[in-house]
């Protein structure tokens, strides 16, 4: 169990860069983002939108309280935010958060004593971030998330355990903490425990929670080997899902909640499944020798899924799920994820070769640079993915489905050196 601080003792503050100017906050609206038409309630922490543009002249001025030169020696965390529009790093300094298009750093908040931050996380493009500590020097204990409010330069509340926290993901009307063998769900707007639940041993902190306004949907490890818990918090149901014979080492979750992709600690096969009545939609190859799957991602749409591994190539593949109507079935309760007509070149001899011969495999792949583990997401341009890597690899392809051939590398860029550059 949490004990929970709204204002807790003050930590030390960041310090900013002069060189780079805190995005320019506007209002936001918790969950009805689309429409800005409804007033932030006082007693809660504003929450703000950030503007797309980082360089516009009416920016905020940064704060005056100096900035620490420092490279940056560790890298802890990368992550993107929830629409994969930035991304953010944790190190043994401090953070720093970057838009994807334009690749440009957009603010960074280093400590006096550089103090490791291990997770931060996003909340979209807001001033709503969260941390926690990790290295040889913490900014904060392992056991704490800092919920950090950057238009107010300050820490707004904090959630303290009895154990490391492995990680954390954020909706704008939740916030979730997982633990080794729990998972913790808040209310964002008073920081309530709403819900736990006891997990398999969890050491990578695998979580995914969706992010349609109403409606959520969360998926964990359940409390075997290779099953997965679904929990459907508006109709109150949970499922659970055996996905593999071995231990799960990765999966997600589509946008709105409605399909899952999970993959073994083999790393062979990925399978989709409807979160709704655990069906097995779509089984996908990744390659015949064991790999470690560092990443997997759904397109927005739910047409694509991108998966990166150790073996150092993403591999996309094209989806055979049918969402239906997207305007009036998906809000019915009789709305149902179903397998769109096969069209695999070997489907009519199933059965009959071995299943490594007629597996579905990727429709286009990209090799990495390097040999560092690397996490994906989809980018705003049709047929576009976006690629972090451990050593500083920002990287922006195109793939071409229909030719089935490598992706074309749009654009390179290590944020590390450009932060030892700068």
């Amino acid at each position: 169990m949490a004990t929970v601080s709204p204002f807790p003792p003050q930590f030390q503050h960041p310090n900013t860069s002069p060189k780079f100017l805190p995005p320019m906050l506007q209002p936001y609206l918790e969950q009805v983002e689309e429409e800005h038409k409804q007033q932030l309630q006082p007693q809660q922490a504003a929450v703000e939108q950030v503007d797309n543009d980082p360089k516009q002249s009416h920016l905020n001025s940064s704060p005056s309280n100096g900035f620490i030169n420092k490279s940056i020696s560790t890298l802890y965390r990368i992550s993107f935010n929830q629409n994969g529009s930035c991304f953010a790093i944790g190190t043994d300094c401090g953070i720093s958060v970057y838009s994807c298009d334009p690749f440009c750093e957009m603010f960074r908040r280093y400590f006096d004593n550089g103090g490791g931050i291990g997770i931060v996380e996003m909340l979209f493009r807001s001033n709503i971030l969260v941390f926690v500590g990790n290295g040889d020097n913490p900014q904060y204990p392992r056991n704490k998330v800092i919920i950090w409010d950057d238009h107010q330069s300050r820490c707004i509340g904090e959630l303290c355990f009895r154990s490391a926290v492995r990680s954390v993901r954020l909706r704008r009307d939740c916030i979730v903490v997982i633990l080794e063998q729990k998972v913790y769900i808040y209310n964002f707007a008073d920081v309530k425990l709403v819900h736990q639940i006891e997990t398999i041993s969890n050491p990578k902190g695998l979580c995914e929670i969706s992010q349609k306004a109403g409606s959520p949907v969360l998926v964990c490890p359940g409390l075997q080997n290779g099953e997965v818990r679904v929990e459907h918090f508006t109709s109150k149901r949970t499922r659970f899902i055996f996905a593999h014979d071995s231990r799960i080492a990765s999966f997600a979750l589509s946008h709105e909640g409605h399909v899952l992709a999970t993959a073994s600690i083999k790393g062979t096969l990925i399978r989709i499944f409807n979160t709704q009545d655990g069906t097995l939609l779509q089984e996908v190859r990744r390659g015949a020798d064991r790999a470690e799957i560092h990443s997997i991602s759904f397109s927005p749409t739910a047409q694509w899924l991108a998966v990166s591994s150790d073996k150092g190539t993403v591999h996309v593949f094209r989806l055979k799920v049918n969402l239906g109507n997207q305007d009036k079935t998906k809000n019915s309760p009789n709305f149902r994820v179903t397998l769109a007509a096969s069209s695999s070149p070997l489907s009519f001899i199933k059965g009959v070769l071995p299943k490594y011969f007629s597996s579905e495999w990727s429709v286009a792949q990209f090799r990495l640079p390097g040999d560092s583990e690397y996490i994906v997401t989809f980018g705003h341009e049709k047929n576009t993915l976006l690629i972090l890597g451990l050593d500083g690899s920002f990287i922006r392809c195109k793939f071409d489905p229909a030719s089935g051939k490598e992706m074309t590398q749009l654009e390179i860029h290590n944020f590390l050196k450009s932060d030892k550059a700068s």
